[in-house]
Parts: C-alpha cells; sequence; structure tokens
C-alpha cells in the first residue's frame, strides 16, 4: 500500500527495502475546463543534480528532448501532448544502481508547456501528482497529491528524490514558479 505524502514530508525508499533497484516516477495532472484557443500542454522533466544542487552539464536535463541521461540510470519515456485519460501522463524511469556517484538528487519538475503566450497556468490544472512505483512489483510505493494551492505559477517542482547516507529518499515538495521552465533551467544551472 503506498505512502500518501503532504508537502514536506519525506520517505526512505531503500532503507528496510535493499531489493529496490528499478523505480518508476509517474506524473499526473487534468486541465481543468478551459476556453483558450491553445493546446493545453504539460511537460515533465528531471534535472540530474550534484551536491551543489547544480546539473552537471547541460544533458542532466531529461524531458521529452533528450530522454535519457546520467549514463542510461534515468529514461524520461515521451511527451503526452493533451494529458487526457488515467493514471500517469508522463513517466520517468530510474534504475538506482547505475546512478553515478556524483548524482546527490534528482529533482521532478512538471511545466506548462509555452505558458506565457498562450495565457496558461497552474490555477488551470487539477488533480496534480507524482507518485514512485516499483517497478519488479508494480507497487506503487509513495503518492503526493499537489492539491489546488496554485494559480499564477507555470512550474512546478513536485518531488525530490535524493541520496542520504547512502540510502535513496523521496521528498514531496510542491514549489511553484512563475517563470515557468526557463527559471527552473537558470536555477538548476542549464545554459538556456
Amino acid at each position: 500500500m503506498a505512502v500518501n505524502l503532504t508537502k514536506g514530508q519525506k520517505i526512505d525508499l531503500t532503507k528496510g527495502n535493499s531489493g529496490l533497484n528499478n523505480i518508476c516516477i509517474g506524473l499526473g495532472w487534468d486541465v481543468n475546463k478551459y476556453d483558450g484557443d491553445s493546446a493545453f500542454d504539460l511537460d515533465a522533466s528531471a534535472f540530474i543534480l550534484n551536491t551543489t544542487g547544480k546539473v552537471r552539464c547541460d544533458e542532466d536535463m531529461i524531458f521529452f528532448n533528450n530522454t535519457v541521461g546520467a549514463n542510461g540510470a534515468v529514461e524520461h519515456t515521451g511527451d503526452n501532448l493533451t494529458g487526457e485519460g488515467e493514471g500517469d501522463d508522463e513517466q520517468v524511469k530510474i534504475n538506482l544502481s547505475k546512478i553515478p556517484a556524483d548524482v546527490d538528487k534528482i529533482a521532478f519538475v512538471i511545466t506548462i508547456h509555452e505558458a506565457d503566450t498562450r495565457n496558461q497556468n497552474f490555477g488551470q490544472v487539477s488533480n496534480a501528482f507524482v507518485r514512485v512505483v516499483d517497478e519488479a512489483k508494480n507497487e506503487e510505493l509513495v503518492r503526493y497529491d499537489l492539491g489546488e494551492d496554485f494559480s499564477i505559477e507555470t512550474a512546478l517542482i513536485v518531488g525530490e528524490l535524493y541520496k542520504h547516507n547512502n540510502e535513496w529518499k523521496f521528498a514531496a515538495i510542491g514549489s511553484g514558479y512563475q517563470g515557468g521552465l526557463l527559471a527552473v533551467c537558470k536555477d538548476y544551472g542549464v545554459n538556456v
């Protein structure tokens, strides 16, 4: 049974679960009734970070145009342009044993594609979540439902997978940005 987290909570993933190796980070959302002329496209990204909280290189930003990173340890499974349907809208698969030693954290982000030009924000999004699944058992371990706390934000850091005392943990973040993907990239040290 999955553990439901609230904003700011953290949980051990590998401590006491030594067989855990392949996990899937599932991200999902629904668009509220929207009467604009443009499509509403949300995108998931993962930022592979070192101990300074920055990417080691620009290729450490994993998204629909750069789907594999960290020597194959992190893989984005593809872009969902509509977010329609049940379950995960986008996924990032992670092999914990392949993550390079100089990687301290992986941050998971949802952004709205071309939010400023389309006049869109997370106030128009509902049911956003992030979940961690043990792929070997096809079992949801952790779930964080983001709630409806956002209005003008165009990017959200939803959660972080991080290493502490050689164990992997997951933190529910729920932090919003008004500057979209560009602002997140700058904060994480990606050259844009």
